[in-house]
């Protein structure tokens, strides 16, 4: 039993799961990865609180915090990920930008780890002793607060019932991991179906035609501490979205391209990079905002085939954004490659 301390709860910075375009072999705890904001949860004497990742208030989610301060306890720190559910029951990222304006929004806070509870730290606990302890305290709640079901099961069997359900992904943990704040040991792994990440926008083009406001941005990730060039997201915006993403942009001028390998006249299947001359008709804006965008693929020149805008996200710094693995191929079945 971990020593009991006196010291109130605090946020704690979340442990990262590393990317892997294989499954692992043999048992893991397995869980659904969720499409939504990672959300440190802090209780102290009743009264709880949302962080991001970035330790920045998570707000806007009154109904979690309420939930959350329901819980018999005098202090904890909780890790869990604020989600939208689609009719079906499956998390959707686009769904959780319309929080607050849509009441028919089911909001959920699915939690999945217990990192502190009542004077306890208990992130040098085993992953399965934390889990038990998050059971005794959390129940197997329906509502707006529920424990994420896990399953200790062969990767594969998990991935294939994601893949069947339209699913974002899974994670794969050791039973005896313990909670490593801020680090990507390798003890948790994500492994997804669909091809979704994060990337910086640095810029956006003139809008066409009917449009408004602007065309298509401009996306990048960061490697090397210098910022890469991803391509252009022209879909997947409505008027309103076009409208608020441009009010964002005009907050943001930059005098200069942010990109470091732009302009680019390498030529590609899909179209080519950006040129010399198409960049003099780039509106440039300081790389601050993230979005989340999924996209079928990435070519062999480094550029995203058919990507689509699905909203911005508040609990990621934009220097954190990578270029994140491939989603797994159908019929892999071993580990390998994994990158952060």
């Amino acid at each position: 039993m971990p020593p009991r301390i006196s010291a109130p709860a605090t946020f704690v910075a979340p442990m990262k799961a590393l990317g892997s375009d294989r499954l692992p072999t043999g048992t893991w705890h397995c869980e659904i990865k969720y499409d939504g904001y990672r959300g440190i949860a802090v209780l102290n004497g009743g009264r709880a609180q949302l962080w991001s990742r970035s330790r920045k208030p998570l707000g806007g989610y009154p109904s979690v915090e309420e939930a959350l301060a329901k819980l018999r306890c005098r202090s904890a720190v909780l890790d869990g990920e604020v989600v939208a559910l689609d009719p079906e029951g499956r998390s959707r990222f686009q769904l959780l930008q319309h929080a607050g304006i849509d009441p028919g929004l089911r909001l959920v806070y699915c939690v999945f780890d217990l990192l502190f509870l009542d004077g306890v730290d208990l992130t040098g606990e085993p992953l399965a002793a934390r889990r038990a302890r998050l059971l005794k305290l959390a129940g197997r709640r329906a509502g707006v607060l529920q424990v994420a079901p896990a399953f200790q099961t062969e990767p594969a069997v998990l991935f294939a019932e994601a893949r069947r359900h339209g699913l974002e992904g899974i994670l794969c943990k050791r039973p005896d991991s313990l909670y490593e704040p801020d680090r990507r040991s390798g003890a948790w792994l994500k492994c997804k179906v669909l091809a979704e990440q994060e990337f910086v926008i640095g810029g956006f083009t003139a809008p066409r035609n009917s449009r408004e406001h602007f065309g298509a941005l401009l996306v990048g990730y960061y490697e090397a501490g210098a910022l890469h060039y991803a391509g252009k997201v022209g879909t997947g915006f409505d008027r309103h979205r076009l409208g608020a993403l441009h009010e964002e942009f005009l907050r943001r001028p930059a005098p200069a391209c942010p990109f470091a390998d732009l302009p680019s006249e390498r030529r590609s299947r899909f179209g080519r990079g950006m040129g010399a001359a198409e960049m003099r008709q780039v509106t440039w804006v300081r790389p601050e905002l993230v979005a989340e965008v999924k996209f079928a693929e990435w070519t062999s020149d480094g550029l995203l085939r058919q990507p689509v805008f699905l909203g911005l996200r508040e609990d990621k710094s934009a220097r954190e954004v990578r270029r994140e693995p491939a989603a797994v191929a159908p019929k892999a079945r071993r580990a390998g490659r994994a990158a952060v």
